[in-house]
Parts: structure tokens; C-alpha cells; sequence
């Protein structure tokens, strides 16, 4: 039939990609920051306080005392193209896009601050997408990430009247792909490397340890990410050693151990001389990887005792992990493309 004249115009027929990344404030400065914080720290999927005890503390000593400090980590990492993370992401989603071609419109969104979920979901429906599949970048679950994610995406399901067909990447903590990937890409990065790291230690973020005994998988999704990729350097670097840690300790709250900068003093005191350090959860290199781990971790491991130190990248766009990112989005579309 013919549309009435005053039909307001739809696309429809598309199919669309959301990559989804944790967040990061638009500036190296303390207001910027404070922001981001106070919107990631606000949210109770993170800071499982109640928010009558939580707000005070946040806003009265938080959000007054800890800007400055993470402004001066941001300013350390800063680039020309912004924050790493945003670099990075975007990178991958124009990278996912020349992959699949016509197939499928591929935006990236972040968790926190810009660009936001609602906003790019909001731009998939204008493009006429009727189908989403929405990609957290965790290949660990965790309430803190992966359901905080979806949390946002059932908001802007509660203000939207039209709506698209939805479908949700699952955590690939154990997939092959993501295992083989990323022993593919590491090993690369050893083989590059000036000298032969005698233990590689494998960095998860941290979470607060109850959250572990309240039932959330990520303890377990991270201890079986770095045994298998244990075994699979098993026998491709018989003589590295390989250990598992947790980073990003926050609050008085008992957190995941061993903690990362404890393993790189103990080992380094221990006697360990040549070090590398990787960051398996995380998909792409942000201020955890570069600053705390790069630049920190560096730190604490010379002056332990430690003469050679290298902090690994992520996948970012390496074509490793863009083969297992094109190979994962298309599993998930199947059907649809």
C-alpha cells in the first residue's frame, strides 16, 4: 500500500553491532574524571553498599579526594587520539565493520560517559537496524560488567516504543577462539621481546572477594581463562612459568588474591629477574593496563630486584583479536545474516 503523504519516514530491514566498553571521562582532568566516577561509582552493581550509607561517602570524600589522583594516572596515558580505551574501541568497531561489510552496522557505545548505550542504540534504530546483537567487550561475566551492561540496555528498552529483536554476546572466557587468540598474540609479543621472561603473570581486574561467595561467576571465569591459556604455554614455552593475579584493589573491602603489584614484589624479591605481565580480561589497553600495569607494575618490579619487565598489550585491533572478534559477532548473528 501507499503510504499516507505525512507517514513519518522508517528505514527498516538493518542489522546492527554494539560493542560495549566500560567507560572513561572525555578529559585528563579532574573534572572530567569526577564525572566519570561519580556516574561508575553510582552505579550499585559496582559499589554493593546501600545507596543511603554510599552516596555520602562518595560525595563527601570519594569524589573530593580521588579525581586528582586518577587525573594524574589519565594524563600519564593520554594520547593525541584521546583515551586509550575509546581509541581502542572505536578501532575495533570500524575494524568489525570493513569485516562484515553490508552485512551489519556496527557501533560502539561505552558503559559510562560517551559515547552512551542509549544514544548509539538510539542511532542503530534510525539506521533502520530491527535486529541487534549488543556486545559486551568482558569476556569474563561479572555482575559489575557484563550485568551492568545489560542493565542499561533494559532501561532504554523501558523508553523506547519501537523496538528492535535483541540478542546479548555471552561471556568467552573459555571459548577456543578467544584462548587461541590470545596465546597466538602473547606469544607473539614474548617472541619480540629483547629477553625471555622467566614467569608470565596473568592479570585479571579485581572484585571485592564477597561477591565471589554471593555467587558471581567472575573468580571462576578468570581462574579458567588463565589455566587454559597455562596449558596451552605449557607446551609452546615449556620454561615459562605462569601465574594468576588480581589488580585494581579499592576500598578497605577484602578484594580477589594474590594481588598483582604483591606478586610482582614477592616474585621480584623472590629472585625472579625477567617478567612479563598480560591483562587477559581486558579487551583493549586502558588505564589499567598502561598505567597500573606498565607503569606502576614496572616500578614495583625494579625496585624489588627486578632488571627486565614487560607489559603486554591487549588484542586491541591485532588480527588476532580481530579474527576472534569478526568470528564470535558472526556466531552470534547467525540466522540473522
Amino acid at each position: 500500500m501507499d503510504k499516507p503523504a505525512d507517514h513519518p519516514r522508517v528505514i527498516t530491514g538493518k542489522i546492527g553491532v554494539l560493542l560495549v566498553n566500560l567507560g572513561t571521562p572525555d578529559a585528563p582532568d579532574e573534572g572530567a574524571v569526577r564525572r566519570y566516577l561519580a556516574e561508575f561509582l553510582s552505579d550499585r552493581r559496582v559499589v554493593e553498599i546501600p545507596q543511603i550509607f554510599w552516596q555520602p561517602i562518595l560525595r563527601g570524600l570519594v569524589l573530593r579526594t580521588r579525581p586528582r589522583k586518577s587525573a594524574h594516572a589519565y594524563s600519564q596515558v593520554w594520547t593525541e587520539d584521546g583515551s586509550p580505551l575509546a581509541y581502542h574501541t572505536a578501532a575495533q568497531a570500524r575494524g568489525l565493520q570493513a569485516r562484515l561489510g553490508d552485512a551489519a552496522i556496527v557501533r560502539y557505545a561505552m558503559r559510562y560517559q560517551k559515547p552512551a548505550m542509549a544514544v548509539e542504540l538510539d542511532k542503530l534504530l534510525a539506521d533502520g537496524c530491527e535486529r541487534i546483537l549488543v556486545a559486551p567487550l568482558y569476556p569474563q561475566y561479572s555482575g559489575a560488567t557484563t550485568a551492568s551492561a545489560l542493565d542499561a540496555v533494559a532501561n532504554w528498552i523501558k523508553d523506547r516504543r519501537r523496538l528492535p529483536a535483541l540478542r546479548t554476546l555471552p561471556p568467552y572466557f573459555d571459548d577456543p577462539l578467544a584462548i587461541t587468540a590470545l596465546h597466538t598474540d602473547l606469544s607473539a609479543q614474548i617472541a619480540a621481546l629483547d629477553f625471555e621472561p622467566e614467569l608470565l603473570v596473568l592479570s585479571f581486574h579485581g572484585m571485592p572477594e564477597r561477591t565471589l561467595r554471593l555467587g558471581d561467576p567472575y573468580h571462576c571465569h578468570c581462574q579458567k581463562t588463565a589455566r587454559l591459556l597455562s596449558e596451552t604455554f605449557a607446551s609452546s614455552h615449556p620454561g615459562l612459568m605462569v601465574a594468576t593475579s588480581f589488580q585494581s584493589r579499592f576500598g578497605r573491602a577484602k578484594w580477589l588474591e594474590p594481588a598483582t603489584d604483591d606478586v610482582i614484589k614477592v616474585q621480584a624479591s623472590n629472585g625472579i629477574r625477567r617478567m612479563a605481565v598480560a591483562a587477559p580480561g581486558f579487551s583493549s589497553d586502558c588505564l589499567e593496563t598502561i598505567e597500573e600495569l606498565g607503569i606502576r607494575g614496572r616500578e614495583d618490579f625494579e625496585a624489588a630486584g627486578g632488571t627486565h619487565f614487560a607489559a603486554l598489550t591487549c588484542l586491541n585491533t591485532t588480527e588476532a583479536g580481530m579474527d576472534m572478534l569478526e568470528a564470535l559477532v558472526r556466531r552470534e548473528l547467525a540466522g540473522w545474516i
